[in-house]
């Protein structure tokens, strides 16, 4: 507001200084014309004081005369001669006030001249400070609506630094928040891992059990093929006593013979291979070239087709859960998945790397050399 001030005092200082030069000359031409007045009033009283001399003067040359009749013609040429230098006197006194008189209208006529120009030079003047007025009238309009605009911008900072102060609680809020969630996913990851060794552990101890249970059982398969006794001991009595011997379990549940299953098995630890599949999902719009399953127990198949595409299957429901694009137009000749990596090889002799939990590529690799 200071600084608005300061301007409007700088302002006016700058318009008013042509005023000055217009009022001063403007009192001096007032000045002039006054006392061009004045003389011309004081001219006019000495003309008329010089008509009235001569009229008394020519009254008095009139009483002379008659006098000069009445008293004979011995005083007439005396008196004659003293009226004669007293009219050229007067005649000369008259003369030199008459030029004196034409003088006098010469410079009343030039003053009434410089009069009008200068009346004329005023009303311009005038016209001038009007049209100025005018300027500054207009001047103060815009002023004020400044100053109503810099009120309207203060008010609207005044507005955006308190919608500033809230965006920056908001954000600190936020970003605590954001710690706190940080936080409890770094536990939920913790104890996820947690979890995860825990079953890694129970898997290893479940597959150790297997192994146990598996090498027994090909033990008691091998024993039950035996066609003869074992120290005069029928067949059923050797497999109930070897079962008894390695189970140390129900001896009631091992003395049945155990026929040689006809179903399938597959695996080291005999597993039986489903009859029919559990989903069947079109897994790519062109032929797949390559299927492999994830081998640290996170239930994943991995698929590469020729429609340059990787794909991750849940094999718990049978849903997509992530798609990979490489190669561009090139098919993808081979994958492998492990654990939150996933590796495919194109046609285009790349060979391509992602992150699983992130779906992000982590590298490319190209294989200049042929393979045959």
């Amino acid at each position: 507001m200071d600084q608005v001030y300061n301007l409007i005092q700088q302002r006016n200082a700058i318009e008013t200084l042509p005023f000055v030069s217009l009022h001063s000359s403007n009192s001096q031409l007032r000045n002039l014309v006054a006392s061009l007045q004045f003389r011309c009033e004081s001219l006019e009283r000495q003309y008329l004081e010089q008509q009235q001399l001569l009229s008394d003067q020519a009254l008095l040359v009139n009483q002379s005369n008659q006098n000069i009749i009445k008293s004979g013609s011995g005083g007439v040429l005396k008196n004659e001669g003293k009226l004669r230098e007293k009219i050229a006197k007067l005649q000369k006194d008259l003369n030199e006030k008459l030029r004196n008189e034409v003088k006098l209208a010469a410079e009343a006529a030039e003053s009434s001249k410089e009069i009008s120009q200068l009346n004329e030079e005023k009303s311009s003047h005038e016209a001038t400070i009007a049209t100025l007025n005018v300027e500054i009238h207009r001047c103060n309009e815009i002023i004020t609506h400044l100053t109503n605009e810099l009120e309207e911008s203060k008010s609207r900072t005044r507005l955006a630094e308190a919608q500033f102060d809230g965006l920056k609680d908001a954000i600190r809020s936020l970003q605590e928040e954001n710690e706190e969630k940080s936080k409890l996913n770094q536990r939920l990851l913790d104890e996820t891992i947690a979890e995860k060794e825990k079953f890694a552990e129970q898997f290893n101890t479940m597959n150790d059990t297997i192994e146990k249970l598996q090498k027994e059982n090909n033990m008691l398969r091998s024993l039950s093929k035996m066609e003869k006794s074992w120290f005069g001991l029928p067949k059923k009595g050797i497999l109930a006593g070897a079962a008894g011997l390695v189970g140390g379990g129900d001896a009631k549940s091992k003395q049945e013979p155990e026929e040689e299953s006809s179903e399938r098995q597959w695996g080291v630890v005999g597993a039986v291979v489903p009859s029919q599949p559990l989903f069947t999902v079109k897994a790519h719009r062109d032929d797949a070239a390559s299927v492999r399953y994830d081998g640290t127990n996170q239930n994943l198949v991995a698929t590469a087709s020729s429609d340059s595409t990787i794909r991750v299957w849940d094999t718990g429901n049978g849903q997509l859960q992530a798609s990979f694009s490489g190669g561009g137009s090139y098919p993808m000749l081979g994958v492998d998945i492990s654990g939150s990596v996933i590796c495919g090889c194109g046609a285009d002799k790349t060979c391509r790397v992602w992150r699983y939990d992130t779906k992000r590529m982590v590298c490319v690799d190209r294989v200049y050399h042929r393979i045959y």
